[in-house]
């Protein structure tokens, strides 16, 4: 513990160097507001900062790309509150209450929910990368392909589970959502799947295209439908501040999700995204109210905030100890790092602690810097909803088109975005959740490649899934998530059969 604090100290002294302060502010700034922006994301941000960090020293390039990296998890939560537009993946769980919150005159409260959960969640993770990343580093070794199926099986089944109306529908919608994530080229066998001939199909889906059009342009569309302009005006974001019994609501949530999404982040291929679901529907689990989960929960929002934060700064860990990338962003921070002549690994404690615990100590900063800029800012960003209705909907329109083709510059993008607008809009209607088909999208190709690899390993052997403890305790875990609410179900008709046969 006693070098620990040494070393934060060491990483303070790295941090608190004003060039570096202004590092930290400029990254996170940068990142909130390309986060805020549904289509950019934050590895095209980090892409872009590789150039500028060339001639920097290694401690103050990743600390300047780091913050962009969380800065723009942090900021992500806006559109999807505002706009019900995640242009981030680990803030889609967030939309599902964070949204209705803001339809009911209550965007302010979303936000400063957000924002408190999302600094709450950083600092865990930066307090546990402190204290215990060399540990965890090993434990995150032990985990081999069959251990990743198990766990994003384990994901997937979770939120499927808790589809409100029909656990048939989620299931369907998970599959439809493994269908998507697996059209193109097969890297492994060279096969077209589900290309139709259609050259633009090749690359496969972008998760950008369907969550915008599942989501944001699917509301635009059943606003349109219901008569936006009959709609009551939204002029009212609602107050910033939390009652006590709203803080004692969120703090479990904000707490509980925080350690989940910190230990998930540090296993490389997981990331914010299963964080920021499993961490909602543990909440939805454990809440007596969870049935009004996705009607505007306050848990809703603090659960899937605090853990996406919390995966963040977890994320570091492989990625520093063991010079494993667990995402797209960090494996392009990877690149940056390799690129300034640094090799993250074993030896790098030893070898750049002033790039380790630097980036440690600029995290804290980074998280204070994130809560003074955004909660001060949120009474002039929730006015977006007192545009009136037609603008508002041409508005993310307009988003939505601008970030689909910026992508690749492709019209048929455009057309993706639209047909899954019309998806979205018949799921709304017919009471299909959403959740499931985003996951399965994201988690589908990564499922399949740990699964063969798992197989592959084994010699094509089935039971190698459940040979290890690992993988065969989260499968169970998965099987008991998924029918679970089954036998809940039985359970409920016989003592209601029952109490009937008795009156």
């Amino acid at each position: 513990m006693m070098d620990a604090f040494n070393s934060l100290v060491y990483g303070f002294g790295i941090a608190l160097d004003p060039m570096n302060i202004m590092y930290v502010f400029v990254g996170v700034f940068a990142g909130t507001i390309i986060g805020m922006l549904p289509g950019l994301g934050p590895i095209s941000a980090l892409a872009l900062m590789i150039p500028i960090t060339f001639s920097m020293d290694p401690a103050s390039g990743l600390i300047l790309m780091s913050g962009v990296y969380y800065g723009a998890i942090f900021g992500g939560s806006t559109s999807s509150i505002l706009l019900n537009a995640p242009g981030v993946a680990g803030t889609v769980a967030t939309s599902f209450d964070g949204y209705p919150m803001a339809k009911k005159g209550m965007a302010g409260k979303a936000l400063a929910i957000a924002a408190y959960a999302s600094f709450i969640g950083g600092t865990v993770s930066v307090i546990g990368l402190m204290l215990i990343a060399p540990l965890l580093s090993k434990v995150a070794v032990s985990f081999g392909p069959a251990e990743y199926f198990a766990l994003m099986l384990l994901g997937l089944t979770a939120v499927v589970s808790l589809s409100d109306k029909s656990l048939v529908k989620g299931l369907i919608a998970a599959v439809v959502g493994m269908m998507i994530s697996i059209v193109g080229i097969d890297l492994q066998t060279g096969t077209e799947r589900y290309t139709f001939g259609s050259l633009e199909l090749l690359d496969g889906i972008d998760f950008l295209v369907v969550a915008l059009g599942v989501f944001a342009l699917a509301e635009v569309f059943y606003m349109l439908l219901k008569g936006g302009s009959k709609e009551q005006p939204r002029n009212n974001i609602g107050s910033l501040k939390l009652s006590k019994d709203e803080v004692k609501d969120i703090a479990g949530p904000i707490g509980r999700s925080s350690v989940l999404g910190f230990f998930i982040g540090v296993l490389p291929g997981a990331g914010a995204t299963v964080a920021s679901f499993l961490g909602y529907s543990l909440e939805k689990r454990l809440a007596k109210d969870g049935d009004t989960f996705g009607k505007g929960n306050i848990k809703g929002v603090a659960g899937p905030e605090s853990a996406n934060n919390a995966a963040c700064g977890g994320s570091f860990v492989p990625l520093l100890t063991l010079g494993v990338p667990g995402s797209g962003s960090t494996a392009v921070l990877l690149g940056a790092l390799l690129v300034m002549g640094v090799t993250p690994g074993p030896m790098m404690l030893e070898q750049r602690p002033d790039v380790f615990w630097g980036v440690i100590a600029s995290m804290y900063l980074g998280n204070i810097f994130l809560l003074v800029l955004n909660l001060p800012l949120i009474p002039y960003i929730a006015r977006i909803l007192d545009m009136p209705k037609p603008l508002l909907l041409a508005m993310i329109l307009i988003f939505c088109m601008i970030g689909v083709y910026g992508l690749s510059f492709n019209v048929f993008d455009l057309l993706l975005l639209l047909g899954f607008g019309l998806i979205g809009l018949g799921m709304k209607l017919f009471g299909f959740p959403t959740a499931p088909l985003i996951l399965a999208l994201i988690l589908g190709a990564l499922m399949e490649e740990s699964m063969r690899r798992a197989l592959q390993i084994s010699g094509g052997d089935w039971m190698t899934f459940v040979d290890k403890p690992i993988s065969m305790w989260l499968l169970i875990l998965a099987s008991l998530s998924l029918f679970a609410p089954l036998v809940k179900k039985a359970v409920r008709r016989v003592m209601a059969s029952g109490k009937t046969t008795l009156a």
